[in-house]
């Protein structure tokens, strides 16, 4: 029996990739397996290749493996793609109806599998899928049986009959399978676990989750990936807490409605990826300079323009810091669990009343559409702070011609905020220079005044923000200090072990608070190192600048990755290794 394994099924968008794979790993995931998913898919509907990465241990897991031991396939191109990848003594299940054939010197052990023709045989080929996870399952040492449960969910709306014919597919593939390998010896039984009731769940799931538990109730925003989720999530749950989801003309209106509900005391979200983001740039300076709470969430891919829209890069740090015309406080925040994407997101809303400003939730295409098995989360952890909020206050009555000084200092930057419809609290609330009462002011001393007043508000942020730096110093003097952030979290916390067999002494620190940047923290954890280096998926080093800029710091070490896809355990150890 084996504890640990990497499965992959490939093949044109379109026919059913992403489905095998959430059967597959939501079956498992009941069975109480910890698992860890990624796609490879196109920027286009149907057609190109696909392929959905499974990552199955009885122990928890945090990053996509470097290689693979078995591999689906419905075509040949996902053979000739992917067969590179597995390993010594690997096994490929492939649609006969491709004709398969493996590449010139593997030893992998290909299995000519008709999914196509026992679907069609069962009244459909499009249950070839079901048919590949039957095979699948007998080769793992599973029962149909632990299908049902998954098929009946998904199906079961489309009544009994259909339930039993995908069933049925099951139960074919697997037996097929089992006469094709008798004899042979190959098996990659699993080793039996508890079944526990965890969730499975991608990065986007959890900022949804996290944004309805922290209370918001308005969500505009235009479809983009990898964000989309995000609101297909909150349409289907905001409903039921008597919110509602928008969807938009474009990225612009999505931020000013954002806006506009956070002004009249409803927490409101909207969400994107870089380009959508470029668009809300002004908008963004609106919030700020009105100082209207706002949350975006930014789930960052490749660019630039459309770039890569379905592919992983961490590039937009530098535009989310300083992407606004003029000078504003903003928050930016980097969750780098799954776990950590659902409960930032409820701080987030309590940041951006407390500060009154925009605060971004920073994500990435591997943490935001990554699925992993996710411990139950603690809802009593949930906390709503509205800051200088209070509806139901009264307000002392203002004299004749007076208005309520919104914009007035208290001394900590973050004045007393109102809603419209609150007695005594009329102002005006403008986008240029205004006054206490936000009238308009172009007076050079009100200019002063205003903003001092707004950049001073976030000097407390990094007594209140949960954990600004994760860090894991192992080590009271290191060889190596490996610093990153959003998705590399886990890919750097598995890479770490082997270069420690390799000798060296390596300790870790996952930047999560972006701006305002916490560089007493990573100055004093640099301090534990002989060497750092910075691993980001971008091609400039936007992290390791951003470090020397807030620290001072001379010589650090970049690893880079670019063109497209996560990092992988295996070439970030060797990157780490050819540094000494």
């Amino acid at each position: 029996m084996i504890t640990h394994l990497s499965w992959k099924v490939g093949g044109q968008q379109g026919e059913g990739i992403e489905s095998t794979g959430e059967i597959f790993s939501s079956a498992l995931n009941r069975l109480g397996y910890y698992l860890y998913g990624y796609r490879h898919f196109s920027s286009r509907i149907k057609g190109g290749h696909t392929n959905n990465k499974i990552r199955v241990s009885t122990n928890p897991l945090n990053a996509i493996s470097d290689d693979l031991d078995i591999l689906v396939a419905f075509d040949q191109e996902t053979i000739d793609v992917n067969a590179p990848e597995l390993i010594s003594g690997g096994v490929i299940l492939a649609d006969s109806k491709c004709k398969p054939s493996k590449p010139e010197h593997s030893d992998a052990h290909l299995f000519s599998i008709p999914f196509t023709e026992i679907a069609n045989s069962l009244g459909t080929s499009l249950m070839k899928n079901m048919v590949a996870i039957g095979a699948s399952s007998a080769l793992l040492g599973l029962k149909p049986e632990n299908f049902e449960g998954v098929v009946k969910q998904i199906f079961g709306r489309k009544g009994d009959a259909v339930v039993q014919k995908n069933m049925d597919a099951v139960r074919e593939g697997a037996a097929y399978f089992e006469k094709e390998a008798a004899g042979t010896g190959i098996s990659f039984k699993l080793a039996p676990v508890e079944p526990e009731k965890r969730m499975f769940m991608i990065g986007n799931d959890a900022i949804a989750l996290g944004a309805l538990a922290g209370g918001a109730r308005f969500m505009p925003a235009y479809p983009i990936t990898p964000a989309s989720e995000i609101m297909e999530y909150l349409i289907k749950k905001l409903p039921d807490y008597g919110g509602t989801v928008i969807q938009t003309e474009d990225e612009i209106a999505a931020c000013t409605m954002a806006i506009g509900a956070n002004y009249a005391g409803v927490r409101s979200l909207t969400a994107s990826a870089g380009p959508g983001l470029s668009l809300m740039m002004e908008s963004i300076g609106l919030s700020g300079i009105t100082e209207t709470p706002l949350v975006i969430v930014d789930t960052q891919r490749g660019g630039p323009s459309t770039g890569l829209p379905t592919k992983q890069e961490q590039s937009d740090l530098m535009a989310m810091i300083y992407g606004s015309h003029g000078e504003i406080p903003k928050i930016v925040m980097a969750p780098s669990t799954v776990e950590e994407a659902f409960y930032d997101t409820i701080e987030a809303f309590n940041l951006a009343e407390e500060y009154q400003c925009p605060v971004i939730v920073l994500s990435d295409l591997a943490l935001s559409l990554g699925k992993q098995t996710v411990e139950p989360l603690d809802y009593d952890r949930i906390e709503i702070r509205r800051g200088k909020f209070d509806p139901g206050r009264e307000l002392p009555e203002l004299e004749k011609n007076e208005y309520f000084k919104r914009y007035a200092d208290p001394g900590d930057g973050i004045s007393e905020r109102v809603i419209p419809g609150m007695k005594n609290a009329i102002h005006h609330v403008t986008g240029v220079e205004h006054n206490e009462q936000g009238k308009p002011s172009e007076s050079p001393e009100n200019r002063r005044y205003q903003m001092n007043k707004r950049m001073k508000k976030l000097k407390t942020v990094h007594e209140t923000f949960p954990e600004p730096v994760y860090a894991d110093t192992r080590h009271e003097k290191a060889d190596l200090l490996i610093i990153g952030f959003n998705s590399t979290r886990g890919t750097i916390q598995e890479a770490i072990p082997r270069l420690e067999k390799d000798g060296l002494k390596v300790n870790h620190a996952h930047v999560r608070l972006m701006h305002p940047f916490p560089a007493e923290e990573v100055r004093k954890l640099m301090a534990q190192a002989d060497k750092v280096a910075v691993v980001e998926n971008n091609a400039t080093g936007q992290l390791a600048r951003l470090i020397r800029m807030e620290t001072g710091a001379g010589n650090l070490e970049t690893v880079l990755k670019y063109d497209g896809n996560p990092f992988l355990p295996g070439e970030l150890h060797h990157a780490c290794k050819e540094l000494f």
